[in-house]
């Protein structure tokens, strides 16, 4: 599978840090052609140095579409053309409903959904001039599947990705584009550290795999949806989670 994506221009948008990072360094192992793209060029050329293969980071803010446009004509321009864009910049900044206010459900949405949105529409004209144009959206099981206090607007646009993919694979089938999109459960990053090992212990003791989740677990999937061995899916979704979203209750597992 890994080979069908050699060569091949990747962007990653939110790339820098987190999952996103991950999924660019899973592709840059597998042999693409690798843009990180994100707000910061610095966050982004420290990222892409550390990919090698000729990656590069270019900015944007995927809000803006002016900045997206010009984001992926630089790619486009470095590397002739764009063949894989990874929808990936997210942002989840904890806020109960009875404290949120307008303008924390407009920086969510703005950036999750809208983002989304945005970069699909920015890199269509690339993607069209593919012969294996791919879109793979990260959305998470927390609001698809899930829910947790505090990620009422995370969880609206998790969900919301999900009822964009689906009409949006149809819009996109006779230009041979594909669109899925990677779910994931708890996922290692660098932010958790933060957090010590014992939280670490009680996020995983709510898995069946007793462990979590690693950012190259989710960048496996994308690479996946990106290759010519998945031309003939889309609109579909593939949940990355230890099979967290299955017990019942934590007896379920202690029971297992």
């Amino acid at each position: 599978m890994a080979h069908s994506v050699a060569g091949r221009s990747v962007v990653v948008t939110g790339g820098s840090k987190g999952i996103g990072k991950g999924i660019a360094r899973v592709f840059a192992g597998a042999g693409a052609r690798v843009a990180v793209l994100s707000r910061n060029r610095d966050e982004g050329a420290a990222a892409a140095a550390g990919l090698g293969g000729g990656a590069i980071a270019v900015a944007g803010d995927v809000t803006d579409d002016a900045s997206l446009a010009a984001a992926f004509a630089e790619v486009a321009g470095a590397f002739g053309g764009i063949d894989v864009l990874c929808a990936n910049a997210g942002v989840f900044p904890p806020a109960k409903l009875e404290e949120m206010s307008g303008d924390d459900w407009d920086f969510v949405v703005d950036t999750n959904l809208k983002g989304t949105f945005l970069s699909v529409k920015a890199a269509l004209p690339h993607l069209k001039a593919s012969d294996q144009g791919r879109i793979v959206i990260t959305s998470s099981i927390t609001g698809p599947v899930t829910g947790y206090p505090g990620w009422t607007h995370y969880g609206a646009t998790k969900a919301g990705q999900l009822g964009f993919m689906r009409t949006a694979c149809i819009e996109l089938a006779k230009y041979g584009i594909t669109v899925n999109a990677v779910m994931p459960g708890n996922i290692k990053t660098e932010g958790l550290a933060d957090l010590g090992p014992d939280y670490e212990a009680s996020m995983a003791a709510s898995i069946p795999l007793k462990r979590l989740g690693s950012v190259e677990d989710i960048g496996a999937a994308a690479l996946y949806f990106a290759s010519r061995e998945a031309g003939y899916v889309t609109g579909q979704t593939i949940v990355v989670d230890g099979g967290q979203i299955l017990p019942e209750s934590l007896e379920a597992l202690a029971s297992a």
